[in-house]
Formats: C-alpha cells, sequence, structure tokens
C-alpha cells in the first residue's frame, strides 16, 4: 500500500538523453519505483493531448500520478482579485489533473502577509471551501491535498493542514515531513517525534480516513527565524529528517501512502533508496510479527 516515485524529472533523466516527461513512466518502471508527481508550479500549461497520452503511458507502467499545483496560490489574501487567480489555478490544475489520471492535487495555502494567522487561516478556509464546491460542480473527480508547510509564515502547520481536511471527505493531507522537521527548527529525531504525528493524524482524521495520507520527503536546510531555506539530497547527511523512523510508523500504523521524494536533483534514485529502506523495514517488522 505504499508506492515511491519523485517529485520531477531527475537530473540523470536528462543526463541520459530523455528530453520529454512522456518518457518519464516507462524509466521510473525500469527503477521499480510506482509512482510520479508532475508539477504545475508553474502553470497548469501541460497541452491537454500530452496530458492525455502521458497519463495513458503511466497507467501502461502501473505508475500512480499526482499533481502539484502552482506555488503562488494564495487563499490567505484579502483581495478578491489575488483569490479569484489562486481558485482559477486550482480549478485549471484539477482540469489537467484529470486529463492526466491523476487524482490528487497538492497545494499550498497561502501566506500569513499583514493578517493576524487567525485571520489569515480564516480566509484559506473560508476560500477553498468554495473551491471545492466548484469543484464538484465540474464534476472534476480529485481530492484536494493541503500540504504541510516549511516556512514560518505560511499557512500549513500539522493541526491547521488536518483542520482543512475537515472541510471535505475528499481531502487528503500531505504530509511534508521535511517541512514538519524545518518550522519547528529540527523537531523529527527520534521515532516518538514520528509518532506524534500520526497520532494527531488519526485523533482529527479518525481511525480509517486518518491512514490514507500523501507524503513528501527530503532533506532540508532551515534557519530557526524563518524555517526553510533549501532542499537537499538523501547522501546530505548534515542534513534532516531521518526516514527511517517514519519508515517505521508508516509499519506500524498501517499507513497507506503515497511518498514523493523532493530531492535536490536525485528525486529518483533517492526515491529508490527511502523505498530499499521502508521495504527492510517492513521485513524486519513483519518477521517480528510472526514471532511474536
Amino acid at each position: 500500500m505504499i508506492k515511491f516515485g519523485p517529485a520531477g524529472n531527475s537530473d540523470s533523466f536528462y543526463a541520459q538523453g530523455y528530453k520529454s516527461s512522456l518518457d518519464m513512466p516507462a524509466w521510473l518502471h525500469n527503477m521499480s519505483l510506482t509512482a510520479y508527481e508532475y508539477s504545475l508550479a508553474r502553470g497548469a500549461r501541460l497541452r491537454p493531448e500530452l496530458a492525455v497520452r502521458l497519463g495513458e503511458k503511466a497507467l501502461e507502467q502501473g505508475i500512480c500520478v499526482s499533481v502539484h499545483a502552482p506555488y503562488y496560490i494564495n487563499l490567505a489574501s484579502d483581495d478578491p482579485s489575488a483569490i479569484q487567480k489562486s481558485e482559477g489555478y486550482i480549478l485549471d490544475t484539477s482540469q489537467t489533473a484529470s486529463l492526466l489520471g491523476a487524482r490528487r492535487v497538492v497545494l499550498h495555502p497561502g501566506s500569513v502577509g499583514q493578517n493576524s494567522r487567525k485571520h489569515a487561516f480564516a480566509n484559506v478556509k473560508r476560500n477553498l471551501e468554495q473551491i471545492i464546491i466548484k469543484l464538484k460542480q465540474a464534476k472534476l473527480d480529485v481530492a484536494l491535498c493541503p500540504e504541510t508547510m516549511g516556512k514560518k509564515n505560511q499557512i500549513g502547520s500539522l493541526d491547521e493542514t488536518l483542520e482543512l481536511c475537515l472541510l471535505d471527505p475528499s481531502m487528503i493531507p500531505t504530509l511534508d515531513f521535511g517541512h514538519l522537521h524545518a518550522v519547528d527548527g529540527g523537531a523529527l529525531i527520534h521515532e516518538q517525534d514520528y509518532r506524534r504525528i500520526f497520532e494527531r493524524l488519526l485523533a482529527v482524521l479518525g481511525e480509517e480516513r486518518g491512514r490514507t495520507i500523501h507524503i513528501h520527503y527530503s532533506r532540508i536546510e532551515f534557519t530557526e527565524k524563518g524555517g526553510e531555506k533549501k532542499h537537499w539530497t538523501y547522501s546530505d547527511t548534515a542534513y534532516g529528517p531521518e526516514f527511517e523512523p517514519l519508515a517505521q510508523c508508516l509499519n506500524e500504523y498501517g499507513m497507506s501512502a503515497t511518498v514523493i521524494c523532493e530531492s535536490r536533483g536525485t528525486m529518483a534514485e533517492d526515491a529508490m533508496t527511502l523505498k530499499k529502506i521502508y521495504d527492510r523495514i517492513r521485513e524486519d517488522y513483519l518477521f517480528r510479527l510472526e514471532n511474536i
């Protein structure tokens, strides 16, 4: 029930002579990966015919596709024109996701700006609720997946993300463990630090619904003042968080998850590493269960 894959295309994909994302599904399949997050972070500009072709190729290769909405969405704003634009970005992204056969649309809710955090969050909730209504009216069968954010001035704490997901049963939280680590100054060290996240998840969303999640992972550099600064590769061990405690919790809590690796340039290779770590820990976990 755990799928692994990259956010975007690794540097090695292009170094091997590939130029089109249409080649990614077969490339990922050959690496034994099963997920792929297509970035529309700078706008939903993928031509419809290409979206359909990419979706078909992903289906043929057993690759589960998700989509990342534009970074410049800001549902926390007081500006009606900014909200209208953000709404358009989400609807356009959801339309492209449908053409791709992708059900999950990951989004950043917005920034606090000059407002109080309470006011900004109330704006996000109200605006997101209206967008969900419009998605249903448009018959776009996608799950919006608000992401936990890594910078302190962004809406997207764990509690805020889970509260947003209570707006509609279709919504799925994107737990970015690099962001959760960075925003609290390196908070994820021990297994119990991860356990607190999973316990909170299940307490808010329930024992059944709370076990279906979307995950982003990478090592992240941060500052105490602002939070997230820069993504690094899995081999850059000067930065956290570690993946092993997360893999242990995924097994113990019986999670159904897609794990998207956001490493800097080596996202597919590092997704393979994460998969190997998870498989090893799962094998050990099952062995212990059988021998209790």
